[in-house]
């Protein structure tokens, strides 16, 4: 536990922060999930909105350090060729 005022402070901030990027993360997965969604209904077309509105999402993630920038490419590079196995 924390004993010294400055250290309390450091604990309520990092929770906060936790909380605040669960979101981000949240927000990261849904997009992820859409893009597979559409992937899986064999819409070619839908599936390629999915994955345009799904990039900067995940590119923003990443250059907040919510996602690793290798694990945001490793996702965009994988949603993207099964997007192009649709055509």
């Amino acid at each position: 536990m924390a004993n010294s005022p400055q250290a309390r402070k450091r604990a309520k901030q990092g929770e906060t922060r936790r909380r605040h990027n669960a979101s981000f993360r949240s927000m990261v997965r849904t997009q992820l999930k859409k893009v597979d969604a559409a992937i899986q209904t064999g819409d070619h077309a839908a599936a390629t909105d999915a994955y345009n509105a799904a990039v900067p999402v995940i590119d923003r993630m990443a250059d907040r350090g919510i996602l690793h920038k290798n694990k945001a490419a490793r996702h965009k590079s994988r949603l993207n060729t099964a997007v192009k196995a649709l055509k």
